[in-house]
């Protein structure tokens, strides 16, 4: 009786969520200041014709379409908060550098916080778009049924009917649904345990992936060549090098490479370090070339889309598997050594 009680107090243990909340507010306010100067430089690039996607969109004049230059702030903002709370997220589970001086609870603090905030800039993103929607969709359909129209363009993966949008939006949706349970598994880690948690919680790097993907191809402000495009195509070479330090140096013990001296293990750790050498090459490559599958100024129209639905909905399926079988591993462990979520839900 008196392990069943304790074992119901131990999963009605408050998680957190409350007072990440809470700790977010200045993060979050900082965020709205930055979107409100994304959305005026943006505003006075379109007024002044300096923005390129005027060559494309003409139509999107900043008085008439200001909702949509709002959204395209909110996902500006959102990008660079997806990148801080990746940096954050990284540092925290790698093995702390001597040079440090930052504790580890304090990182990950940050990290929950700037996750909260980044879910919320997203949604705000595609909210926004989708408002922008119902306003200005010319269509013969009444109030409900722009409503409808509307809701399906932006929020349903592969709604949207055309365009460059048949790809983006769905990288934006993905990114944004797999942000809510992946970052936010962690407030219910005393039901799941921590071994899954953390299993699951690995995965949010491809909501990153996904998110820079979706600006950096498809952003209407980065459609074309030039310094921009090439220093945010520059600035993912630290998010590598972090993630490969994260493989091989990260700060459990039991999970670090090598550490038993196995074959197997030696091997996934030039692996890794192979893994990350290529990766930043090939984008010092698209850096230097400028050729990365997005808009090139005198293709703007005319070049077909170098990826299709149907491959982003494969690699889905096949990163669905993945976290499927991450999960059952974790279960399967569980079961092996005789625990159970509430002995492991102390993170």
């Amino acid at each position: 009786m008196v392990a069943t009680e304790a074992k119901t107090e131990e999963r009605r243990r408050p998680t957190g969520l409350r007072a990440d909340l809470r700790a977010s507010i200045p993060d979050a306010t900082a965020a709205l200041v930055l979107t409100g100067l994304i959305f005026w430089f943006l505003f006075d690039r379109v007024l002044s014709g300096n923005s390129p996607t005027l060559e494309v969109m003409p139509y999107l004049d900043p008085h008439a379409y200001w909702m949509y230059w709002l959204c395209q702030a909110f996902g500006w903002s959102a990008l660079l908060w997806a990148y801080i709370t990746t940096v954050l997220g990284l540092v925290r589970s790698s093995e702390r550098p001597g040079w440090l001086r930052i504790s580890a609870v304090r990182i990950e603090r940050w990290h929950r916080t700037t996750s909260l905030t980044t879910i919320a800039l997203m949604f705000a993103h595609a909210f926004l778009f989708f408002l922008e929607l119902v306003r200005t969709n010319d269509n013969d359909l009444d109030a409900v049924g722009r409503v409808v129209n509307a809701f399906v363009e932006a929020f349903v993966p592969g709604g949207y009917p055309s365009g460059t949008g048949l790809v983006a939006i769905l990288l934006g949706l993905l990114a944004l649904y797999l942000a809510i349970p992946l970052g936010l598994i962690y407030y219910v880690r005393n039901r799941t345990g921590a071994r899954m948690w953390r299993a699951l919680h690995r995965f949010v790097i491809v909501v990153y992936i996904l998110s820079a993907w979706h600006t950096l191809l498809y952003g209407t402000n980065v459609w074309y060549e030039g310094w921009p495009r090439t220093t945010l195509w520059l600035l993912q070479i630290p998010i590598a090098v972090l993630l490969v330090l994260r493989l091989l140096a990260p700060a459990r013990r039991g999970e670090r490479l090598g550490r038993d001296g196995s074959p197997l293990a030696i091997a996934r750790k030039i692996i890794a370090v192979l893994a990350v050498v290529a990766t930043i090459a090939v984008i010092l490559l698209v850096a230097i070339s400028g050729r990365d599958g997005g808009r090139i100024r005198d293709e703007a129209m005319s070049a077909p889309p170098v990826v299709v639905p149907w491959m982003i909905w494969a690699g889905f399926a096949v990163f669905g598997v993945a976290v499927a079988v991450a999960a059952v591993m974790v279960r399967r462990a569980e079961r092996r050594l005789g625990d159970r979520p509430a002995q492991r839900s102390k993170a």
